[in-house]
């Protein structure tokens, strides 16, 4: 696996250099936006709203950190909230494979805390009703109040391995309340994912409906971040490897 672990990052290095796929990647990501290509997509059961290749990367994560808590701003159907407490299950199962002992779920305590501004009824009703549901609490809140923000600390505050994933609002302003917010309760070697950090790459005529577009967006938010904050760098190689992503520049690592 060592040689095939470095055949695989040599070919990631290499990626950006391949221009008729960097060319291809880019197109599609503009070409599939207006369609919602990204609304597809479900987990178990539950309208995910995510590209594929970006699910492989946060299972990739989640499995590289092994976190006990997830934090996620934006529910929507609660498709990821899902994602994210299945593959918490799955962390619990390996551990007590690994460790010989009996597989407890009421034991664990990984969990997924879900902040959104409006959950609405039938969404909060499918979520309950979902069999991942015991290891899912959700908040309903604007994520930058300072109560919510509140909240969301307390719950972490007993948790010491920690991924933070941002994705409700998508303005400059928004996004950069939530990453000094919640990305100080990413732990080290943990991350902070941004989404949607595309929409800086597409043309500005793609959202007339929204308050974000190139310029005022997750990506400018997590660069102005950066300009202040030494404590996390873009891990580029995920970006690179997927080519096809709503979150280049997005996946943020804590180095210290």
């Amino acid at each position: 696996m060592n040689e095939f672990q470095l055949e695989v990052a040599a070919r990631i290095a290499a990626m950006p250099a391949e221009k008729p796929l960097t060319d291809s990647a880019a197109s599609f990501m503009a070409a599939s936006t207006l369609p919602r290509y990204s609304y597809n997509f479900s987990w178990l059961g539950r309208p995910i709203i995510q590209y594929p290749q970006d699910i492989v990367a946060m299972q990739e994560l989640i499995w590289s950190v092994r976190p006990d808590l997830i934090i996620e701003t934006g529910i929507a159907h609660g498709g990821s909230l899902i994602f994210n407490a299945s593959c918490l299950a799955m962390l619990d199962m390996c551990d007590a494979i690994e460790s010989g002992e009996a597989l407890d779920p009421s034991q664990s305590r990984r969990k997924v805390l879900g902040v959104d501004i409006d959950i609405r009824s039938h969404n909060r009703e499918a979520i309950v009703a979902h069999p991942m549901s015991s290891r899912i609490q959700m908040i309903e809140g604007s994520s930058i109040a300072q109560d919510i923000i509140d909240q969301v600390k307390e719950v972490a505050s007993n948790y010491s391995r920690i991924l933070v994933s941002l994705d409700s609002n998508h303005t400059h302003e928004h996004v950069l309340a939530e990453l000094e917010a919640y990305a100080p309760l990413v732990s080290i070697g943990s991350y902070c994912a941004v989404f949607d950090t595309v929409i800086e790459d597409l043309p500005e005529d793609m959202f007339p409906d929204r308050p974000w577009g190139p310029g005022d967006n997750p990506k400018t938010a997590v660069w102005e971040f950066l300009r202040s904050n030494f404590e996390f760098e873009i891990d580029q190689e995920i970006h690179h490897k997927l080519q096809i992503t709503v979150a280049p520049d997005g996946y943020l690592k804590r180095v210290k």
